[in-house]
């Protein structure tokens, strides 16, 4: 194998690759997706920042005060002493949750006052009524009326509200103190700090998980685009008759590693365009955070260690993956053939997907650690574990060396199908013709 023409081809592939109108689509998509995904939560949550008009029918033992003063984040008349909006245990009421609270004393008919306030709710005067009695202190259900019932959000902010009144007055009514309790029952928080071998840091449990699971679906998508790209070049050279052309110059194995190469390339520039991106979205958030961060606390970062761990899994993943859908497309006559023999590929991309979950929760477990060492798994299995937690350096070395003793062999069987496959026309071959093309090719 020569490689001045296995460089030729791959510079030939990269220029046409970054050339594309898909390349630049997806490379400017991506960003606009990660973009509207730090952007749009924050304005939809302005914008669905709807208030519910509801009305407290209060059946006595001034519950109603309360429930509307808890809503308002106000302590109301009657409440216990000491009760106020910021006691100890006491949640903070969700942001995109509002009320117009109307408390009515209850009437002498309850079937009247029921069917005159659902015609209120029709009307659309009011969005919804509660009603509030002796009973409720006794753990009675409390109906609540409205046109929609859907907005399970607000209805459990309202729940909530309502329990922590409710609650008061019990502990009230028991002559115990509500804010003795809240303070003595109050939620205890874990301080999370990673050790690692660069020392220990404060680092939150969730935000490490969005991290290896970002870095995760990263690498399983760039790879799944990117091979199935080089399924659709190998499929579309061998129905143009264009490779008949060029394997006048270069030989088939020559030919399908400079392609390889040169689509992975394209795929390493594109994540360059996409990590710098992301750092500059979340440049001024992490600039803002670092001025807000307790002592001793930090930020999780992406090391140099992590990043070249996810580069150079990203290549054995990709040229693992890449190589198969190259002798799928080599093998098949159209796209419709070719979909279907690498309809079987995707499992071994999803499978991994599906434990990912588990080894971020646990990584050192014998399941985790035995998927991340079987080849086919490795690329992402293994970098998640680098991610969450650092395996032993030897389970590394060994995923390293068996991942790419199995992409060295891989590459040669399939190299051996493609050479046979692209010059082949008319006949999807069947396994045994398969096996006939690596033995005497």
């Amino acid at each position: 194998m020569r490689i001045d023409r296995v460089a030729t081809i791959a510079r030939r592939e990269y220029r046409a690759g970054v050339r594309t109108r898909g390349f630049w689509i997806s490379t400017v998509l991506v960003p606009v997706l990660m973009a509207a995904m730090l952007v749009l939560p924050t304005l939809l949550l302005m914008r669905t920042r709807a208030t519910l008009r509801v009305v407290v029918v209060d059946g006595g033992g001034g519950l109603g005060g309360r429930l509307a003063a808890e809503l308002a984040d106000e302590p109301g008349p009657g409440a216990a002493p000491g009760v106020a909006p910021d006691l100890p245990g006491r949640p903070k009421r969700e942001e995109a949750a509002r009320f117009a609270v109307e408390v009515r004393p209850a009437a002498a008919d309850p079937e009247a006052e029921r069917a005159a306030l659902d015609r209120e709710v029709l009307a659309g005067t009011i969005d919804a009524w509660i009603r509030l009695g002796p009973d409720t202190l006794g753990g009675s259900k409390v109906p609540y009326h409205g046109e929609s019932v859907s907005n399970f959000v607000t209805q459990r902010v309202l729940a909530d509200a309502l329990t922590r009144v409710v609650s008061e007055a019990r502990l009230t009514e028991a002559g115990i103190d509500p804010a003795a309790v809240a303070e003595l029952t109050r939620e205890v928080e874990l301080e999370t700090v990673r050790v690692s071998a660069e020392g220990a840091r404060a680092e939150t449990g969730l935000t490490g998980f969005m991290m290896a699971y970002f870095l995760f679906f990263l690498l399983y998508m760039v790879t799944l685009l990117y091979g199935q790209q080089v399924m659709n070049g190998v499929l579309e050279e061998k129905t143009s008759r264009v490779v008949e052309v060029v394997l006048t110059t270069a030989r088939a194995s020559e030919l399908m590693a400079g392609k390889l190469f040169g689509i992975c390339a394209v795929g390493l520039t594109q994540l360059g365009i996409w990590f710098a991106t992301l750092l500059a979205l979340t440049a001024p958030g992490l600039a803002a955070s670092l001025l807000r961060l307790p002592a001793g606390a930090s930020v999780p970062s992406l090391s140099l260690g992590v990043t070249l761990h996810f580069l150079a899994h990203f290549v054995l993943g990709f040229l693992l993956f890449a190589a198969l859908y190259a002798a799928i497309g080599a093998a098949s006559n159209d796209l419709r053939e070719a979909q279907q023999l690498a309809s079987g590929m995707v499992i071994l991309l999803v499978l991994p997907a599906v434990m990912a979950v588990t080894v971020i929760n646990d990584p050192d477990s014998v399941q985790a650690t035995v998927m991340s060492l079987i080849p086919l798994f490795t690329p992402l299995l293994m970098l998640l574990r680098i991610v969450v937690k650092t395996p032993p350096w030897w389970q590394i070395a060994l995923g390293y060396a068996t991942t790419a003793a199995f992409v060295a062999v891989l590459l040669a069987l399939c190299a051996r199908i493609y050479r046979v496959g692209i010059l082949m026309y008319g006949k999807r071959p069947t396994l045994a013709e398969l096996g006939r093309w690596i033995r005497h090719s």
